[in-house]
């Protein structure tokens, strides 16, 4: 009898170990075949929205707090816009100009009302990060520069000036909070994120910034990128780093399509040079902010301007 007990508890122990025995190499080939399938499609770039295939892209460059001239740009898109579109600005939403708040403020209230518009969706909407972001961003840390007197009195000079009046914050009490020490620094650097949350949706807003927006290739006939103002051309897109904000100049050497897109689109020129196009690149800063005009180009799946906007 105990030999009968024996041999069937045996047998039971087999059959159980087999059956683990199999779950594991099941396991096992399914996460091989993820990984197989996952090197053979392209990875994601970290910080970059890809635009998916879009039925046309609607560029809209620097603002720079130029509510006046945002307000009948968005009219104008607004009558011409349909589902399978996408929206990408380009950056510099404000700096410069007196309507930070407003411009903010406009832009907002236009994502809403393009949402509640039958088939358009959340990520139509692409806001890129531009150099008055990037500089707000960094003020956020001043306290941690080992110069921030000299870093705040350069930003100051470069547009932030006025984008921190429009929220409230007084720069001079900055310059006094540097020369006061980083207990004081740091409280002032604190007061400005307390004054954008002030307003709803403002920081939730600047947060879900992206370095910049692409069509690949396959998805339409041309693949675009679209930038704030620089782009290396001798390094990946994954390692432009600062390149994006302030490598204007490189941008202006481009000479042969960076691969795998046909054109390079940029928002803004820190030369003020004006608007110009070729067959590689294209510069939509017309020098709103600067005595220019605002524009909006529309481009189709061919990566050619079919629609086009000057307010």
């Amino acid at each position: 009898m105990k030999t009968f007990i024996d041999q069937r508890f045996f047998c039971i122990l087999t059959e159980y170990t087999e059956i683990l025995f199999f779950r594991f190499l099941s396991e096992r080939l399914f996460i091989f075949k993820q990984r197989l399938a996952d090197v053979h499609q392209p990875k994601q770039l970290q910080g970059f929205a890809d635009l998916g295939k879009p039925n046309k892209i609607w560029a809209i460059p620097a603002i720079h707090s130029a509510v006046d001239k945002l307000l009948p740009l968005h009219d104008a898109i607004l009558d011409n816009i349909q589902p399978g579109d996408r929206i990408v600005y380009h950056g510099n939403y404000t700096g410069y100009g007196a309507q930070a708040v407003d411009t903010v403020e406009e832009i907002l209230a236009f994502r809403r009302l393009v949402l509640a518009m039958p088939g358009m969706i959340p990520s139509d909407f692409i806001y890129l990060r531009g150099t008055q972001e990037e500089m707000l961003n960094k003020l956020l840390q001043l306290q941690f520069a080992p110069n921030p007197s000299d870093v705040l009195l350069w930003m100051l000079g470069n547009g932030i000036s006025s984008t921190l009046q429009a929220y409230g914050i007084s720069p001079h009490d900055g310059i006094e909070a540097c020369r006061r020490g980083i207990m004081d620094l740091t409280r002032w650097t604190n007061s400005i994120r307390l004054r954008i949350r002030a307003h709803d949706g403002h920081e939730t807003w600047m947060n879900q910034m992206k370095r910049a927006a692409y069509t690949q290739e396959g998805s339409v006939e041309a693949p675009l990128l679209f930038i704030h103002a620089g782009l290396n051309a001798n390094k990946p897109l994954n390692d432009q780093g600062d390149s994006l904000w302030w490598d204007g100049e490189c941008f202006e050497s481009i000479q042969h399509a960076y691969k795998p897109f046909n054109k390079v689109i940029r928002g803004y020129d820190p030369a003020h040079k004006g608007m110009r196009m070729n067959c590689i690149t294209a510069t939509l800063d017309d020098g709103c902010g600067f005595g220019g005009q605002l524009v909006c180009a529309g481009f189709d799946q061919s990566g050619q301007v079919d629609t086009f906007f000057e307010r």
